[in-house]
């Protein structure tokens, strides 16, 4: 049986350009998703409640999109990979 040659990868990292601006535009449509429901949430649900209760909802609602977006952010801002020392420099 003959052994099939196997295939390098050339998988490489993203570059920080890269994760900043599709981070960007996820965080963007995340905000604009989350203030939608949570706008949808309070006509519906939250129309004959305590002023008080309401103001407790819509600080909660204002900040909530902070949990989901703090992954996001933090992947975006993470650092280039180094660069391999032991591979040799193309000649030019």
């Amino acid at each position: 049986m003959r052994q099939q040659p196997q295939l390098r990868s050339t998988k490489t990292a993203m570059s920080v350009r890269s994760r900043k601006l599709i981070g960007t535009i996820a965080l963007l449509a995340l905000v604009c998703v989350w203030g939608l429901l949570a706008m949808a949430l309070a006509q519906s649900v939250l129309t004959d409640i305590n002023g008080f209760v309401a103001a407790i909802y819509y600080v909660v609602a204002g900040l909530g999109w902070v949990l989901p977006a703090m992954p996001l952010i933090s992947w975006m801002a993470k650092p280039d990979p180094k660069p391999d020392p032991k591979a040799t420099p193309t000649p030019r």
